[in-house]
């Protein structure tokens, strides 16, 4: 009887596993559109050559802009409470 049951559990969390999904930010382009779905799911497109054609995309969606990462020009933010790294001396 325990081996019918652990067969059962065992399938059971088998079959209602889902498969994790693995997003990375692709393109060439320096500025991605984030998207948010139902489920928390969520995707990123990486295909805005500005901020702003990103953000004309993005009204009205339940999604955001951010700069690509890995495009080759990519710089971090600089805002108001960003510092300047230490140097190592």
């Amino acid at each position: 009887m325990r081996i019918l049951a652990l067969a059962v559990l065992t399938t059971v969390t088998v079959l209602t596993t889902a498969p994790a999904v693995a997003q990375t930010y692709g393109g060439n382009s320096p500025f991605c559109l984030q998207s948010y779905g139902m489920g928390g799911g969520y995707g990123i497109d990486c295909s805005y050559s500005s901020m702003e054609q990103c953000q004309a995309t993005a009204s009205g969606l339940s999604a955001t802009c951010l700069t690509n990462p890995y495009h080759p020009n990519a710089q971090a933010p600089r805002g108001p409470g960003s510092r300047q790294p230490r140097r190592a001396y």
